[in-house]
């Protein structure tokens, strides 16, 4: 029965990837990104800026350095370690040229998502803050309660189910590579600690992760560029060979350049969710004055995604030579590439930091699950019945294969993005609306503020009245 479903997730996601998403997810970002005349370079400054402001005096709200660390928790996990490491032995070291491709043209598309999902956002009468996301704006956006509806059953099966299995699957495996750890008992002992926390609400969700990932990011970024400074006379062999190998001209040390095309977009993607639609909900979440600014944090957060943290797991396994050793794959690559330059006690401090980082990137998942629940019906059953659900996934996730949970996180993966796509682009004018006010202001010295009659003809706006919310 499982390879039944291997096949057929096998057939779907050959055509979304090697056809259908290249073309939405490039067309896409490169659309967005000379309508909004290159705003992940124009506005880069600005985005480092905005993302120190301070938490609004909005009752319940978060702030909007916390609603980054939320969508952060969420993109930072096994999709930088295990799925970098997956795409250069499927696609070979080209595949993270690529990854660099989709995450510089999909910051772009990222801003759009998020700004949106600023707009559209409604109060939450349970804690006091705000909620939102692709659901919502395609609800009161494009007037499509239906199509919300759809992109909110996707989210939740995708991030609150299957991630989590990945998560907890790549968890699992890199505690059984270094100390023998039962894969089962370690998947219960998880899904007890994630129920503590998850059981606190978004409020506790956010401290968690304004912590975890700053510490988490900030120590791997740091083994790494001990590995780059160690090996910097191989810095320029190295990216020339994931160049040439981008477009086919390495086929000794990497795939063809279909392969490295499709499993670079593909790993970058799980990676720094551009377009998926998924960082839009924690996005919405933020108390600020003007809907760009959350969009610009999020713009960032993809570009440290990919260009730091997932080039950082690309330099060690690449300056090792651990890619072309065979039965070496995900997890273990990384592990093994990490020992080499390390010593073996490395790959242990790894299992650790990859618990953590995926352990991190639970919390995010779950809570985007848990705000398309509450679209989709407010009754608190559902979340209880999420919740354990959640829970089993974790469970089930430490003790599957490797390639069914990683190929149903694309097929998941790749129908989100595809809904969500279809809905930025039809709702495009308006974020290009805000960023042009967001900018008009700016050059007049203003920190701007933003309300419903800054765009002429908004409709079904519930939170930006004339009383705009105050930041410090």
């Amino acid at each position: 029965m499982e390879q039944v479903v291997q096949n057929f997730i096998n057939i779907v996601n050959d055509f979304l990837w090697s056809k259908l998403l290249i073309v939405l997810l490039i067309g896409g970002g490169l659309y967005f990104t000379f309508r909004s005349r290159f705003m992940q370079f124009r506005l880069f400054k600005e985005m480092l800026r905005v993302i120190r402001e301070s938490k609004s005096s909005e009752p319940g709200s978060i702030s909007p350095f916390q609603a980054f660390a939320i969508s952060m928790a969420a993109r930072v996990g096994t999709g930088n370690i295990t799925g970098v490491a997956l795409a250069i032995s499927l696609g070979g070291p080209g595949a993270v040229f690529w990854m660099w491709i989709i995450a510089i043209i999909g910051s772009a598309s990222s801003f759009i998502e998020s700004t949106l999902a600023q707009i559209y956002k409604v109060k939450d009468s349970k804690t006091g803050g705000f909620r939102g996301g692709p659901a919502y704006y395609m609800e009161f956006g494009l007037n499509k309660r239906w199509m919300g509806t759809l992109f909110a059953i996707l989210i939740t099966l995708s991030f609150g189910l299957v991630f989590n299995a990945v998560q907890s699957n790549t968890i699992s495996i890199a505690f059984q590579n270094s100390f023998g750890t039962n894969r089962l008992t370690l998947g219960i002992v998880m899904a007890l600690v994630f129920g503590v926390i998850i059981f606190g609400g978004v409020k506790r969700i956010a401290k968690w992760s304004e912590w975890i990932v700053v510490v988490l990011a900030a120590i791997y970024v740091g083994a790494a560029l001990f590995i780059v400074l160690a090996n910097i006379t191989s810095l320029p062999e190295v990216i020339s060979v994931i160049v040439k190998s981008a477009f086919g001209f390495e086929q000794a040390v990497g795939g063809a350049f279909g392969a490295a095309l499709m499993n670079g977009i593909k790993r970058g993607l799980f990676s720094n969710e551009a377009g998926m639609g998924s960082a839009p909900n924690a996005a919405a979440t933020a108390s600020t004055s003007h809907p760009a600014k959350q969009g610009l944090i999020q713009s960032l957060g993809v570009l440290i995604d990919t260009l730091v943290i997932c080039t950082s797991t690309a330099f060690m396994i690449l300056f090792t030579g651990a890619y072309k050793q065979t039965g070496l794959d995900g997890i273990e690559l990384t592990q093994a590439a990490l020992g080499m330059q390390m010593g073996s006690w490395a790959s242990d401090f790894l299992a650790i930091m990859i618990f953590l980082f995926a352990f991190s990137t639970l919390l995010g998942n779950y809570y985007y699950g848990e705000t398309n629940i509450e679209f989709l019906n407010s009754k608190r059953i559902w979340i209880w019945v999420y919740r354990v659900a959640v829970l089993a996934m974790v469970v089930f996730g430490s003790v599957t294969s490797v390639k069914l949970v990683w190929d149903m996180a694309d097929l998941f993966m790749g129908l989100m993005a595809i809904v969500n796509l279809i809905a930025i682009m039809l709702l495009s004018k308006i974020a290009f609306a805000a960023l042009k006010d967001y900018t008009a202001q700016k050059k007049a010295g203003k920190d701007p503020v933003f309300t419903k009659d800054s765009i002429p003809g908004l409709k079904n706006v519930e939170c930006w009245d004339d009383s705009p919310v105050e930041t410090n």
